[in-house]
């Protein structure tokens, strides 16, 4: 051994300070572990993330109301007279002139065929029935423009859930939703 050489054997000193020291990591990780473990959703939550809805029994004019995270949401087969009352309006004359589509990116113009389930499926919306104003379950097919109506404080949407009249500031949101097959929607 050169006298430049400081290197020593490892000892029975030096295996002492080891294990000590991977029994205090993994004591840590023990103790730590049912804190970080309780801040993942229960199983519960996680069901109801996303649900499935089978569609098939709605025909045109028709709609239903599924919960899904504890929110009513409307999914309805709406007629081509609907559609074409909803295509006819002006954007300008629109009191909220955004989507609120989480399928889009913020600020989407509220056309009809962004609030539905798409141009080869326009017919199809599915909102969120929660009123924007205070959180009121509105009520389908009625109002002043046929599509959803707050009897609370007098909101009134027409047939794409757009807010026409009324205290409600935003449109009827619509969720991330798609058709997994021709009669099931997923929603979530």
């Amino acid at each position: 051994m050169s006298e430049h050489d400081t290197t020593a054997e490892p000892n029975r000193r030096d295996f002492l300070y080891l294990t000590t020291g991977m029994a205090g990591v993994v004591g840590a990780g023990a103790v730590a572990w049912p804190f970080i473990d309780q801040m993942r959703p229960d199983a519960t939550t996680l069901a109801l993330s996303t649900i499935e809805v089978d569609v098939s029994s709605l025909e045109e004019g028709m709609s239903i109301t599924v919960k899904w995270r504890g929110k009513p949401v409307f999914i309805r087969n709406r007629t081509q007279k609907e559609i074409e009352e909803a295509n006819a309006v002006p954007l300008e004359d629109l009191k909220d002139p955004d989507s609120r589509n989480a399928n889009l990116p913020p600020d989407t113009p509220a056309l009809d065929v962004d609030r539905s389930a798409g141009e080869e499926r326009e017919n199809w919306i599915v909102m969120i029935g929660s009123c924007t104003h205070l959180g009121c379950v509105p009520l389908g097919q009625a109002g002043d423009y046929g599509g959803w109506f707050c009897p609370c404080h007098g909101s009134h949407y027409d047939t794409a859930g757009r807010i026409r009249s009324g205290p409600a500031p935003e449109n009827l949101w619509i969720p991330p939703f798609e058709f997994i097959s021709d009669t099931r929607i997923k929603i979530g």
